[in-house]
């Protein structure tokens, strides 16, 4: 998994990474899919899309360049394949994504208008994994973290996958960012885990959620919504503790489109 996440932008070769992970092609390819729950081929086009959709959405790069970042060297294979998965072209996603009902638009300010619960939730006790890098990246540590569950029979039915972030993403420097992937189930305080995994918690207490329909790469304009708009007019204090999603479906099965994830924003 890091060797295709660090050549997302290049050729992937199947013999080449079942090399890497010292099996045959054939055994490799039949192991990744049933601990994986997708082929290789699924994953490497969902994580290079992921990729896209947050150029896209948070840069001012062109599609060309983006499509040559997600190792598409034709640009119109890259629309083709983008359009099937999104729902539209990659220069109208720019322009159309969730992202931009967050944008502000002059002195009206953003027209988003998103119902935010205030809930109460209890201590939880979670089996993470550590990512240090952008935040948009933490998909790297799911998928290390899911693996491992998956092939140490420790994945619950009851299983629900958080994302701790512990850093200020406009005063930490995005390679330096600190978050954690995380999986909250029944066993979690009591199952065996070794290095590189631990368990962490999450606090109680009041958040403020706010449910996002659409691309993870779309959250960061929910963001800057929750924080920028919802809380200085809401009277509310933020919490000494790190923000928290949930993500209540699977991209494995889910198309972006129609992915749901909660932010809870802590509360004093």
């Amino acid at each position: 998994m890091d060797y295709v996440f660090e050549h997302l932008d290049q050729a992937l070769d199947l013999n080449r990474l079942a090399d890497i992970a010292c099996l045959s092609p054939h055994h490799w390819h039949r192991v990744y899919t049933a601990m994986r729950g997708e082929t290789i081929a699924a994953t490497v086009k969902r994580l290079r899309l992921t990729r896209a959709a947050a150029d896209l959405a948070n840069t001012s790069m062109s599609v060309d360049a983006v499509a040559k970042r997600c190792g598409y060297d034709n640009v119109q294979s890259f629309t083709r394949i983008f359009k099937d998965v999104y729902g539209m072209p990659p220069a109208a996603y720019r322009r159309r994504g969730t992202h931009s009902q967050f944008h502000t638009t002059g002195r009206g300010g953003s027209t988003a208008m998103y119902d935010i619960a205030i809930k109460t939730i209890p201590p939880m006790t979670a089996v993470t994994l550590e990512h240090v890098g952008p935040y948009v990246e933490i998909n790297r540590a799911f998928d290390k973290l899911f693996g491992w569950l998956v092939s140490e029979q420790l994945l619950a039915p009851d299983a629900r996958l958080f994302g701790i972030f512990y850093d200020d993403v406009t005063a930490v420097p995005a390679h330096k960012l600190h978050s954690r992937a995380a999986a909250v189930m029944a066993s979690a305080a009591s199952v065996a885990i070794t290095p590189p995994f631990e368990r962490a918690a999450i606090a109680g207490g009041e958040y403020a959620v706010l449910r996002h329909k659409g691309p993870y790469a779309d959250m960061k304009a929910a963001y800057d919504w929750l924080y920028g708009q919802w809380l200085p007019q809401s009277g509310r204090t933020p919490a000494r503790a790190p923000g928290v999603e949930e993500y209540l479906n699977s991209p494995r099965d889910t198309a972006p489109t129609e992915l749901l994830t909660d932010i809870y924003l802590p509360l004093a």
